[in-house]
């Protein structure tokens, strides 16, 4: 999976574990509802049953994986009801941090913003996919500092891989549209006017709702 495997990495081997696997799932690399076999991964993963064992646990606490009494561990399905639990938090939560970045946004916060935004379009125009998650994450990450709200920065990081998780899905189909919706964004933002970034920012998270669900 990794050019430098696990157990020759120099960070907590627990932590390098948990967050290959959860990068795995959200990358599709393992499927919803793909087994997932402590020896096998051990192996793949060069390094004991220990850490992929704690690994799997703690994954099924953010509810990226299932593990069932004598069967083991199996990647969670994302279901309809999980998609439309989180997409009605972002349609609260992502306005209000627009809204709130628009008002308190510094001139540094604002060119950050752009820069990302402008890396998201150049990669979704030339279909780099997959340098698109990490932008993304890059992009509302940037929003939320501009919005210089600890509590709610702190509500997003919760939700952010799952986040991840869901905009994987449909990366193909909304490709440069996400980003095109985004430079909405940062225009308001840029423009200080907080009722437009909290409504383009509002329609973003519809859009992406719609795309999700396939309606």
């Amino acid at each position: 999976m990794t050019e430098q495997k696990l157990g020759r990495r120099h960070q907590p081997l627990a932590v390098a574990v948990l967050n290959t696997l959860r990068d795995a799932i959200v990358a599709g690399v393992y499927s919803p509802g793909q087994r997932l076999v402590e020896e096998d991964l051990a192996l793949e993963l060069e390094v004991s049953r220990g850490p992929i064992r704690e690994a799997l646990h703690l994954l099924a606490v953010e509810g990226f994986v299932e593990i069932e009494p004598r069967r083991g561990a199996k990647v969670a399905v994302f279901t309809r009801k999980q998609a439309d639990d989180l997409f009605v938090m972002r349609l609260t939560l992502e306005g209000l941090v627009a809204r709130l970045a628009a008002e308190r946004r510094t001139d540094d916060q604002l060119r950050t913003l752009h820069a990302v935004c402008e890396a998201g379009l150049d990669a979704a125009t030339e279909q780099r996919t997959e340098d698109l998650p990490a932008l993304n994450t890059a992009f509302h990450d940037a929003l939320a500092d501009a919005a210089d709200n600890t509590l709610l920065a702190e509500q997003l990081s919760t939700m952010s891989t799952m986040i991840q998780w869901a905009y994987a899905k449909r990366i193909r189909e909304r490709l440069t549209d996400s980003w095109v919706e985004h430079r909405a964004i940062v225009d308001a933002v840029g423009a200080r006017d907080s009722m437009a970034a909290e409504a383009a920012a509002q329609l973003h998270v519809k859009n992406a709702w719609v795309a999700y669900v396939g309606a």
